[in-house]
């Protein structure tokens, strides 16, 4: 807390001169005689107004000190309140310092992750433009070639018939065309019971014309006597029927 301001105004200034006027009155006074003559009482009026000037001289300096000790406390606060006023301002700057500093990184920050971003993007399709230019570059691959024989037929149709679902083996295939064909894509059966009703069974796995149009498989010729065509259909059939081709072991 600061100490009070003292401040000596002219009426204060005044009570304190005629209070020392009055006392140094009251002094004269007490020290005439009763009943003595003017010359009488010039000897101790000459004291007397000596004493009430050391009085007035004592107020005098009374209200000097008094003065005095209220500009001094007047300064103390003054002095209290500039230096309260240059810490504030000192720190206010630095705050606000402080305060740009972290938006001049924070900024920066973005920009440079914005750059890594961008940067990373770039990269990515650089990468992916080379990947799309090599794979045009590229060679298309060959289709894959087949032996034209019964073994060639088998490994064609089971590719087709690993595409469509349709289940299946090798050995079982081939236990079942040597049974029914021999192996012979032009085979047909011209006395059975199916041959009696004028759709007799033709071909590597001896469909008959009504079963191959139900379970022909898209993707492979439309021709019965075609060796894989009549595969792929038979064993679609056999699939429908049986569960798989490999379960089939006689006239089916």
């Amino acid at each position: 807390m600061s100490a009070p301001s003292i401040r000596m105004t002219k009426a204060r200034k005044v009570s304190i001169a005629g209070i020392a006027t009055a006392g140094a009155a009251a002094i004269t006074l007490s020290l005439v005689p009763a009943g003595a003559t003017p010359a009488e009482a010039a000897p101790v009026n000459t004291k007397a107004a000596a004493s009430a000037a050391n009085v007035a001289v004592s107020a005098e300096a009374v209200q000097a000190a008094v003065l005095s000790t209220g500009l001094d406390a007047q300064k103390s606060n003054l002095d209290t309140q500039v230096q309260a006023a240059v810490e504030k301002a000192v720190q206010t700057k630095a705050d606000t310092k402080s305060a740009a500093e972290t938006a001049v990184k924070k900024a920066a920050a973005e920009v440079a992750a914005k750059k890594a971003a961008a940067a990373n993007a770039a990269k990515k399709r650089a990468a992916e433009a080379q990947a799309a230019t090599r794979a045009a570059a590229a060679p298309a691959a060959a289709p894959k070639a087949y032996a034209n024989n019964l073994d060639g037929w088998i490994r064609e149709a089971l590719d087709i018939m690993d595409k469509h679902d349709i289940p299946g083996t090798y050995n079982g295939l081939h236990r079942n065309i040597i049974r029914e064909s021999s192996g012979n894509p032009r085979a047909i059966n011209n006395w059975d019971i199916n041959a009696q009703n004028g759709i007799p069974s033709k071909g590597l796995l001896q469909v008959i014309q009504p079963t191959f149009n139900t379970y022909h498989v898209k993707g492979t010729p439309f021709d019965l006597y075609h060796p894989v065509a009549n595969i792929v259909a038979a064993a679609n059939y056999a699939a429908d029927r049986y569960g798989s081709i490999d379960n089939v072991f006689g006239a089916y």
